[in-house]
């Protein structure tokens, strides 16, 4: 997860922030606070480690598919989180449910994700230390996953 954001950060040329936080139940599981230097991905803290896995990935494709408001930030999502402050953010989007089609596309997107790394996580194969070696490698075996 850590190297995926480092990686879609890079891309987008700022940082994406993760963040456990003590979100209240019933209520939204995720947050993606797009600010004008950073993008800070809030998700629950309280739920096992595989569903947070999903959480971020949900709020990643909300990114990676340029989802967002012109509105801004709704009122009141400060309080959800003590201390959380949405100064300059330019627009909060939070994981409650799946009613229109935003909502579905990011959680498609992270079941893919999800998926694929399940998937090439069985059948990788662990990089040779040599680097000539890596190369023939590569350019003798299928790719595996999306180029």
């Amino acid at each position: 997860m850590d190297a995926l954001c480092e990686a879609l950060g890079a891309k987008r040329g700022r940082p994406i922030l993760l963040e456990a936080a003590p979100m209240p139940v019933p209520g939204p599981l995720g947050l993606w606070v797009d600010t004008p230097h950073a993008d800070l991905i809030l998700y629950q803290e309280r739920t096992t480690r595989l569903h947070q896995s999903h959480i971020i990935l949900h709020e990643v494709g909300h990114i990676l598919a340029d989802h967002g408001s012109a509105a801004g930030p709704s009122p009141g999502w400060e309080t959800l989180i003590p201390g959380l402050s949405l100064t300059g953010a330019r627009q909060v989007m939070r994981r409650c449910s799946y009613d229109n089609a935003q909502e579905c596309e990011a959680e498609l997107i992270a079941s893919i994700i999800m998926e694929w790394a399940s998937v090439l996580d069985r059948v990788a194969t662990s990089p040779a230390a040599d680097p000539r070696v890596r190369g023939i490698h590569d350019a003798l075996t299928d790719p595996q996953g999306w180029l």
